[in-house]
């Protein structure tokens, strides 16, 4: 301890040492604040590669700012070492209260979560895939903030080639979804798969998969759905088991697309879910977020957590009891809340010059703040909401309303659209009606009426399809009608014997059967006429079904004779005589009157009426 790194960076402590970097608590002399000095092991910095793709991903990282996402400060090289010095967070990591509290309660378990995706949220935004959500860069604070950390770093190792970087992930494979397993492929469902793998974990005290090496762990990611988290714990709701089966469905695009999506519904289960109950009965600690208090006292939109996790006095992670001292405890926020709703409202309009709040409705945050930059006032975006009025990324509201004055330099709070809320009608192909019910309004949608429907591909009594179609992007509670095959449709045949080979395949396939043609010689049918069909005209078959056709190659081919030699009139006679048109070829003067040459020549296959030359001396 006390060395100096890169001329600027006193350490102070060592905090955790990892398979990629040691962090340490450390103060930076030229600003003097406390930060977390992350200091990559010296195998990692003698990687070029590596160490380029680490500078460049700090650097975009250190453009991510957010309430609930550690902030990165600076990076550098120095004395053979490459470090990252980011916002230092006193506390410890879920990891840590997992152990210290074990399984925790479904209710505890969404208030840690909703920070978590709020931050993979704004990442995403940004154009961030996280890649490494796990307990460890998860932090919760000494005052109850909780914060993701690590943004950036888990795509320097997974994009970089070299042999120095292998491996160096491979603790993090139990939150690996199948597609990075597959393909190292990484999107904003990737994420999602992993922050439902943390829920699951949060609630049961165990990952999904388990195995004897990274690698079966790998492969039951690929081949194995999670189970519900109620199959290993008793007491787990349903509506958690389909939080986490959606989080974490193999196929990316049957999960939450984003994490938005993730979140609206952790808000909604939240709603039919008990308050979070104490991390410890002995405990008593009173816990209210701070920073939604002073939004609820200014008036702006909001909610309370209750429920938000901190280190108490004890060094302890709890939660409020609502069942003891509640309240002369509401009663003294109560009191705090108007006091503090009373002295913004007597600062905001009685001190300093005001400006008229400019309306923003309807506009992007983008073009807001322009409006409001003109106007000499700053924006705060609140909140965000889905809206079935307000096209995405426009703003719904704001506050103060339009016209009401603003303290000069002062800023205005806008709740913006994050546009209507769409579920994708989920692929049920080949299920049984009940299992597709329960697919259907696991998509947050209601199972409709079953309407049979033929289907060629589809065996009968399964599912063929849906009313909307598959895929189709819906509003919540939409009522989906579910297609029940009823096999092949019957077709009744048409008749073509005597129509030509193209119009009658072309009747049949229209008819919806195939077709398969023989060929056959017929003296009195032209070549390319249907002969025969079979099954027969009128006969009732089933969709897909093969129908034979038997089609004329007209008569069938005679050999031509040598009449070479042969007198005129008794070739012509034996040419005639099998079907051929002789054509006499002389001069004027024939003393022999005998045929010299023919063509074609004989044993030449041709059908009869053709014509065959023959030359006279």
């Amino acid at each position: 301890m006390g060395q100096v790194i890169d001329g600027r960076y006193e350490v102070l402590a060592l905090l955790a040492r990892g398979g990629m970097a040691t962090v340490y608590e450390a103060v930076d002399l030229r600003l003097d604040r406390v930060v977390a000095l992350k200091v990559m092991h010296p195998h990692l910095a003698e990687d070029p590669d590596f160490v380029t793709r680490f500078e460049r991903e700090a650097k975009a990282a250190a453009r991510l700012t957010h309430p609930h996402v550690v902030g990165v400060y600076d990076q550098g090289r120095a004395d053979g070492l490459i470090y990252l010095a980011m916002e230092f967070v006193p506390g410890r990591t879920l990891r840590e209260v997992m152990k210290q509290f074990g399984p925790l309660s479904p209710e505890q378990a969404l208030v840690l979560l909703d920070p978590v995706l709020e931050a993979l949220q704004a990442a995403h935004d940004a154009g961030f895939v996280h890649r490494d959500i796990k307990p460890e860069n998860v932090l919760i604070s000494d005052d109850g903030k909780v914060k993701v950390a690590d943004f950036g770093l888990a795509r320097a190792l997974a994009t970089s080639n070299s042999s120095a970087t292998q491996g160096v992930i491979i603790g993090t494979v139990s939150y690996l979804s199948p597609e990075q397993v597959e393909r190292g492929d990484a999107d904003a469902r990737s994420d999602v798969y992993a922050a439902g793998i943390l829920l699951f974990e949060m609630v049961t005290g165990q990952v999904p998969h388990a195995g004897d090496s990274p690698l079966s762990v790998a492969y039951q990611h690929v081949n194995n759905d999670v189970p519900a988290p109620s199959s290993i714990r008793e007491g787990i709701a349903a509506d958690v088991d389909a939080l986490v089966i959606t989080a974490t469905r193999r196929d990316p695009d049957a999960r939450y697309g984003q994490a938005e999506d993730f979140l609206a519904d952790v808000h909604r289960v939240q709603g039919v879910l008990p308050q979070p109950r104490p991390f410890a009965d002995s405990r008593d600690t009173l816990v209210v977020d701070a920073s939604e208090a002073a939004r609820i006292a200014a008036g702006g939109a909001g909610r309370v957590r209750t429920a938000a996790p901190v280190i108490n006095d004890t060094g302890e992670l709890a939660y409020r009891n609502p069942r003891r001292r509640w309240p002369w405890i509401a009663g003294i926020i109560a009191v705090i809340l108007v006091v503090a709703a009373g002295a913004g409202w007597y600062l905001a309009n009685t001190m300093g010059p005001h400006v008229p709040a400019p309306s923003v409705v309807g506009q992007t945050s983008q073009q807001a703040a322009t409006t409001l930059a003109t106007a000499g006032l700053s924006l705060v975006v609140g909140d965000r909401q889905y809206s079935e009025t307000v096209p995405k990324d426009q703003i719904i509201s704001e506050d103060p309303v339009p016209g009401a004055p603003v303290r000069e330099h002062g800023t205005v709070s806008v709740t913006v659209s994050l546009g209507p809320l769409r579920y994708a009608v989920p692929d049920v192909t080949g299920k049984s009606p009940a299992d597709a019910a329960s697919a259907i309004t696991a998509a947050k949608l209601t199972a409709g009426p079953t309407v049979p429907a033929f289907s060629d591909s589809v065996p009968s009594g399964q599912v063929s399809g849906t009313d909307p179609v598959i895929g189709t992007q819906v509003k919540p509670g939409t009522t989906i009608s579910i297609l029940v095959s009823k096999g092949p449709k019957p077709v009744p045949l048409p008749s073509v014997v005597g129509q030509q080979r193209t119009a009658a395949e072309a009747a049949l396939t229209t008819a919806g059967v195939t077709v398969a043609v023989t060929e056959q010689y017929a003296m009195k049918i032209p070549s390319g006429q249907v002969i025969s069909q079979s099954p027969a005209a009128g006969t009732v078959v089933n969709s897909g079904t093969s129908v034979s056709l038997t089609v004329s190659k007209g008569p069938p081919p005679v050999t031509v004779p040598r009449v070479v030699d042969l007198h005129k009139s008794t070739a012509i006679a034996e040419l005639r005589k099998l079907g051929f048109v002789p054509h006499v070829v002389s001069a004027g003067f024939t003393p022999l009157n005998r045929v010299y040459s023919q063509s074609p020549a004989p044993g030449t296959q041709l059908p009869k009426g053709s014509v065959v030359t023959i030359r006279i001396v």
